[in-house]
């Protein structure tokens, strides 16, 4: 039979352990309190514990690691969000600071061009344009309230675009040169040859017709209001000579002119009061629209 350990001894044994190892951490701890000498010893066990202790902070380290990686990212992510809409706002804003500077560049145009007129000028803008692409016509913001009336000439900085056809309290609409109902009389500025420049239905394109095959009219020749009729003032710029054509055995020569005025692109133009006599002609040479 194999022999049977007490019990009791054990329980002893560890009693013993236990009170030795109290007595022995109370020992230390006075020790560490009246003698300076195991300072060296804590030191040097601190340094020996010093790898337990990270690894131990491993855990700790890898979750902060984590959480700072996912709310960077998360950060990042809603910064480039609002960057992007900042970027679109900016284009946005920057296009409509674009088209401003070319407005403004166009009404310096304009104002600098009232300091060669004889006459006193209203600025209107231009806020519609006639859907009906046979009717060359423009919607102006201003109208009776502003003193303005029919036939009253409208010009650009480069020259005449049209006349007032109908007037109402607020805004009042413009007939173009090019509208093939209109007709203005014209000279040509380098020699005084006088002529009628109407609308063909093409805003880049005039027609001077009936003149004469001898006349001395040549391309590149300015025509310009010649006062005939009373409705336009004399020496605003109308067109620009672009093709003379004479076949033989014709009396009248074909020609074709540009209008000098930004007849699709103008936004802004000038409404001429003109100092003329008011005076309603019994027959003008095309000087009026018609029907």
């Amino acid at each position: 039979m194999l022999p049977i350990k007490p019990l009791f001894i054990q329980e002893s044994n560890l009693g013993l352990r236990l009170v030795l190892g109290l007595l022995l951490v109370s020992a230390l701890l006075v020790a560490d309190l009246r003698y300076s000498g195991l300072a060296t010893v804590r030191s040097a066990i601190d340094t020996l514990l010093t790898p337990i202790y990270l690894i131990a902070d491993i855990p700790s380290a890898v979750s902060d690691w984590q959480d700072n990686t996912i709310r960077s990212r998360q950060r990042l992510l809603e910064d480039n969000d609002r960057l992007r809409r900042e970027n679109l706002v900016l284009q946005g804003r920057s296009q409509q600071l674009a088209s401003m500077q070319a407005d403004n560049t166009r009404l310096r145009a304009l104002l600098n061009s009232t300091a060669l007129l004889r006459d006193d000028v209203l600025v209107s803008e231009i806020i519609g344009v006639s859907p009906d692409p046979v009717r060359h016509q423009l919607v102006l913001d201003k109208g009776a309230e502003a003193k303005v009336y029919e036939g009253q000439p409208l010009i650009d900085a480069q020259g005449l675009m049209g006349q007032v056809v109908e007037v109402g309290v607020t805004t009042s609409r413009v007939l173009l040169v090019t509208d093939p109902r209109h007709s203005v009389p014209v000279q040509v500025n380098r020699n005084g040859v006088r002529a009628v420049a109407e609308g063909i239905g093409s805003l880049d394109r005039l027609a001077v017709n009936h003149v004469t095959a001898t006349t001395d009219i040549k391309p590149g020749d300015l025509l310009v209001t010649s006062g005939l009729g009373g409705r336009f003032p004399i020496g605003y710029p109308v067109a620009i000579v672009s093709a003379v054509e004479r076949n033989p055995g014709e009396a009248f020569a074909r020609i074709v002119a540009t209008p000098t005025a930004a007849l699709d692109r103008a936004r802004h133009a000038l409404l001429v009061f003109s100092r003329l006599p008011d005076i309603e002609p019994e027959s003008a040479a095309g000087d009026t629209p018609g029907e």
